[in-house]
């Protein structure tokens, strides 16, 4: 199902040329660029701060295939206006990376990345050091108390992997059993049955699991192979990626449930949020109309993972910007 794909070679190339339309002369390196943005005052508007800026900080994660990894052996480009402490996008590649690139071009901008841990970016208050969170990250009501939604980027099966050659063959067998679980994330608030959805009507077929939890979804998924746990839940392509490596992983069906990842942003910066929010969610549905969002899901998982996500419908979530 997954990919590998880098493509920061041509990306490299697209920096140059974006940076160099956004300078309004020779030399100068803090122009506005030329976006369609509403104009407004960029020191208290963060759209217009991140247009003036030339920069939209975004999210990365060095070992999340095929949504976020680091490209070997890359170059940093010469002419980036990234921060020393963060990456540019020759440097990191992957699903939720070019959603970001595909928001960054829209706004005329260059991305860059932040690593903050995920706890960090579910927990709000960003103190402003980036601007948006591309992380597979779903949409929950918990979230919703401290981060703003755009519009869903893809649609994801959520799964239980167990040992390739484990007994177990459904999901009610993993009750009073050992069950992993990224931390801070979507699956462990469902392992703990605190998980809600705003539209989405939840099942609940695991009683009292002992969670275990893990930084990252990788190393819990190992810890199955190795037979340290049970089970994992995680996105489905992220544990398709690891059986696709050879590791000896097997999905239990039917799925747990589906998510819907979207771009996060923090509702306690400085700045306000509101034509940032509405511009990003206007790309995004802009991007799934016209496939791109659709062709990067079949290039990156092998699945259209997008178009379920076209559809959903974001004011259900009763979502009121300030």
């Amino acid at each position: 199902m997954y990919r590998h794909k880098s493509r920061w070679l041509a990306y490299a190339g697209l920096v140059g040329l974006v940076l160099a339309a956004c300078s309004s002369s020779p030399g100068s390196s803090t122009a506005r660029p030329s976006t369609d943005g509403v104009g407004g005052d960029p020191s208290s508007d963060l759209l217009a701060r991140i247009e003036e800026r030339g920069t939209l900080v975004g999210y990365a994660e060095l070992d999340y295939p095929p949504q976020s990894i680091r490209v070997e052996d890359a170059t940093r480009p010469a002419t980036t206006r990234c921060q020393p402490d963060q990456l540019t996008g020759a440097e990191v590649s992957g699903y939720d990376i070019e959603t970001s690139e595909l928001v960054a071009a829209d706004l005329g901008v260059e991305p860059c990345f932040a690593r903050p841990t995920w706890a960090e970016v579910t927990g709000g208050n960003w103190a402003d050091r980036w601007d948006i969170a591309y992380g597979s990250g779903s949409i929950n009501a918990d979230r919703m108390t401290r981060l703003w939604m755009t519009q869903p980027y893809y649609a994801t099966p959520n799964r239980f992997f167990v040992k390739a050659d484990s007994p177990i063959q459904t999901a009610s067998e993993l009750s009073g059993k050992k069950v992993g679980s990224c931390a801070s994330c979507t699956h462990e608030a469902y392992l703990k049955r605190e998980l809600v959805i705003p539209g989405v009507e939840l099942t609940f077929a695991v009683d009292d699991p002992e969670i275990v939890v893990f930084e990252t979804e990788r190393p819990g998924l190992q810890a199955v192979a190795d037979g340290e746990i049970d089970a994992f839940l995680c996105a489905e392509p992220v544990g398709e990626a690891m059986i696709e490596e050879g590791v000896p992983l097997r999905a239990l069906d039917p799925p747990a449930f589906t998510f819907f990842p979207s771009g996060f942003v923090d509702k306690s910066s400085a700045y306000d949020q509101s034509a940032f929010v509405e511009r990003v969610t206007e790309i995004i549905k802009a991007r799934h109309a016209d496939g791109t969002l659709k062709a990067l899901s079949e290039e990156w998982f092998g699945v259209d993972y997008a178009s379920g996500a076209a559809a959903f419908d974001l004011d259900s979530i009763g979502q009121k910007l300030q």
